[in-house]
């Protein structure tokens, strides 16, 4: 089973880029979106019915913001739109889809461009952590999939030491991914299978920091330790340019 987690930076941009045509290309059974940017009737959902993709789509209540979606290969069990808490359900934040034995979720965590968003995003990340601890109760197999905004370790990013004041990668996003990954027992799937450096998911789009690879590592598909033994691969997909994001891949025998 094939999964692409992409940040597409608004979902109608991305199909005027031939988003399909890559779609297509790269045919995964499952790809979580984020940041899709459009209402439910601004996406065509019915061009991608017909390259085999049942879409579901949970939307901010704003405008042109935020916004999650899954395309699946595989019609799922259940789809579940939000997470209960409505400052987040109303930013369009979290979508999960239960399938035979699994559960995928597609996650936007909130990006901090000041202290007030900084301490939103903080929280949405505490809750975040015991919604998938809850969770986990009942559905012990997950795969959670999604731009993070946040780089783990140094090896994350092009410049850890003149950005360790940026959020993004502060001190205390950084904890809370390694309290999120040990306390819900995930794989972080690109790094069980890669060590190496200059291996990023998002670049910004000024002093072509793309062409120069000064990019930052936010794009994520974990898995829970229980799927450890169904882990294949896992690569970044860089040449994708939808997106300021790129897709990151993970493969499961599942």
């Amino acid at each position: 089973m094939k999964l692409i987690t992409y940040n597409v930076n608004g979902i109608r941009a991305a199909f005027t880029k031939d988003f399909l045509g890559w779609l297509k290309t790269a045919d995964p059974d499952i790809v979580c979106i984020q940041e899709s940017k459009a209402g439910n009737d601004q996406i065509d959902i019915e061009s991608l019915e017909k390259i085999g993709y049942h879409s579901y789509w949970h939307s901010a209540v704003r405008k042109g913001y935020s916004g999650v979606g899954i395309a699946s290969k595989i019609k799922p069990s259940h789809v579940e739109y939000g997470c209960g808490i409505e400052s987040y359900d109303n930013e369009g934040r979290i979508i999960r889809a239960d399938f035979d034995g699994y559960s995928v979720i597609s996650v936007y965590v909130p990006s901090a461009s000041n202290i007030e968003r900084l301490e939103f995003k903080m929280q949405f990340c505490h809750d975040f952590l015991i919604y998938i601890k809850e969770l986990r109760k009942t559905i012990p197999n997950l795969i959670i999939s999604g731009d993070f905004n946040i780089c783990h370790q140094a090896i994350d990013i092009h410049d850890p030491v003149r950005l360790k004041n940026v959020s993004g990668f502060l001190p205390m996003e950084r904890e809370w991914m390694t309290s999120f990954i040990e306390e819900c027992e995930l794989i972080d799937s690109f790094r069980f299978f890669n060590n190496e450096p200059d291996n990023y998911t998002w670049w910004s789009y000024r002093q072509n920091s793309r062409a120069k690879n000064k990019g930052w590592r936010l794009d994520y598909n974990f898995a829970t330790y229980t799927l450890k033994d169904k882990l294949s691969r896992a690569v970044i997909l860089k040449e994708a340019v939808h997106s300021d994001h790129c897709p990151a891949l993970l493969e499961l025998n599942v």
